[in-house]
């Protein structure tokens, strides 16, 4: 009697504990001791959409060698002339092309995140066979167009793929891998790029989305997906295939069910469809992001994708430039990983924060050294007296650059993507942050020629330095730290309060 007494007035207690506690933390207390082996059909879901990025990474890589293999007259056999102004166009296209891919893909995302996936993949793979069969400039450029449109509704979809269908403990590091998978690309590509002409290259880069449309058919759609559109069996079906045959699912799914129907009712019962996207849930994570994607833009990331093989033949002097593309790739690389063990366990902001530091710092001393080049070369005799001596100053500030950039604002900018907006505003909020970025990528690429002939490649990368300074205040200003959070429809109430409050 006594013992049974005291299991009644524990349960009591624990249950009035019970009811004060909030939903993520009821979830966590649901999951299984044995989590780590819940996280196995996850990773594996994650590594299947990942398949996207590295696709994306291989286009990335392609533009610099190709560029310079399309000026070489040798690697081109005569078959078209590429000028600068022609290069800057066909690398600039893509991200014009990407801008349309942005607004479309959160349009079509409604449909499902795994059907875009579907249907945009295979026709990935026709652009890429349209580039390497291109007989002019103008046939290049238009299949770098429509490539660009695709790959941004592939990339800006996995990325919400992966967030929705990831635990918090892991959703961090999954993401990272979605940049990890778009670094090796990027490695593979300066490699193979050093000994494929352009259009040899362009093939090898039109066999990685014949993978990804095999592979999707191997997961399932993301729950919150499902959910939204009203299909409660197969989101049941799906959240419990992700969290494994044991794992009790039945308050994670409640949870996402009751605040996606509070947050209809928020919104159809407080204002108009478009206040409602004017409302802080909505605009506030859209400020944040877009100012991100504009930071993680203009501090130079672009040119080193682009145009490293050139710039690197304007700054080494004895260097193999494609061997300074591919250090460079393999330094991303490195970085992304780091990141991907940090990005849960030291948190956003930290990140960010040292990003930011070491980007300026990096760019400015890449700025002085190619001030250096330009103003007293032709006056001194000692860079002719050491000819390469001073190849390593350029080269550790693109690796710093690219170490910091890898680390912290290239995966979180697209983490936070994910991560701010509310589950009815993802689709449309991810269409906005992914489209502002891909035109300021456009922007940036296209007028760095010209930027570059009036204050000079000095004055270009100091301006970058800049721009990172004022990144760094507007990290500690503004972004809001989001580790070991449930992605906000746990907590509809989250994003709404976002302010300045570390």
């Amino acid at each position: 009697m006594c013992e049974k007494k005291f299991c009644d007035q524990t349960g009591e207690k624990i249950g009035d504990k019970m009811t004060n506690i909030t939903p993520e933390t009821r979830i966590m207390m649901m999951r299984s001791s044995d989590g780590r082996n819940s996280y196995r059909r996850q990773i594996w879901a994650a590594l299947a959409v990942s398949l996207g990025p590295f696709a994306a990474g291989l286009s990335k890589g392609y533009m610099s060698p190709a560029i310079a293999s399309m000026q070489d007259s040798r690697s081109n056999q005569g078959a078209f002339t590429v000028s600068d102004q022609q290069a800057s166009w066909i690398a600039s296209l893509s991200l014009l092309g990407a801008f349309i891919g942005g607004i479309l893909g959160g349009m079509a995302m409604r449909l499902g995140r795994r059907n875009v996936l579907i249907a945009t993949a295979l026709p990935y793979t026709l652009a890429w066979l349209a580039t390497a069969l291109s007989t002019g400039v103008h046939m290049i450029s238009a299949a770098s167009f429509c490539g660009g449109m695709l790959i941004c509704c592939i990339n800006m979809t996995t990325q919400v793929y992966v967030t929705e269908i990831a635990v918090p403990e892991i959703r961090g590091c999954l993401s990272s891998v979605l940049k990890i998978l778009s670094q090796i690309g990027i490695l593979i590509s300066f490699s193979i790029g050093a000994y494929l002409n352009w259009y040899q290259l362009a093939l090898m880069v039109a066999a990685a989305p014949v993978l990804l449309f095999f592979a999707l058919f191997f997961i399932p759609e993301t729950p919150s997906s499902l959910l939204l559109r009203g299909k409660e069996q197969e989101a049941e079906e799906s959240l419990q295939w992700l969290r494994g045959p044991e794992a009790d699912i039945r308050q994670e799914l409640a949870t996402i069910r009751t605040n996606i129907l509070a947050s209809k009712r928020y919104n159809g019962g407080h204002t108009s469809k478009f206040k409602a996207l004017l409302s802080k849930r909505m605009t506030r994570p859209v400020l944040i992001t877009c100012g991100l994607m504009f930071f993680q833009r203009f501090t130079g990331a672009n040119l080193f994708n682009f145009y490293a093989v050139k710039l690197f033949k304007k700054t080494l002097r004895t260097m193999n430039p494609h061997g300074g593309a591919i250090a460079t790739s393999v330094a991303q690389l490195l970085a992304s990983c780091l990141s991907g063990m940090l990005i849960d366990n030291v948190g956003r902001l930290p990140l960010l924060m040292i990003s930011g530091v070491m980007m300026s710092i990096a760019l400015a001393g890449f700025g002085s050294y190619a001030y250096y080049e330009d103003v007293f070369r032709n006056t001194t005799d000692i860079m002719q007296s050491e000819p390469g001596s001073y190849d390593w100053i350029p080269l550790l500030c693109v690796l710093t650059f690219t170490i910091a950039f890898s680390l912290g604002i290239s995966p979180i900018s697209s983490l936070l993507i994910g991560e701010l907006f509310p589950l009815e505003y993802r689709s449309t909020g991810s269409a906005l942050a992914t489209s502002f970025s891909h035109l300021c990528g456009f922007v940036n690429v296209k007028t760095a020629a010209d930027f570059q002939d009036h204050i000079g490649l000095y004055g270009l990368f100091w301006m970058y330095a800049g721009i990172s300074v004022l990144c760094l205040l507007f990290v500690v200003l503004f972004v809001p730290e989001t580790k070991g959070r449930e992605i906000d429809e746990m907590d509809p109430k989250y994003v709404e309060s976002l302010c300045i409050n570390r």
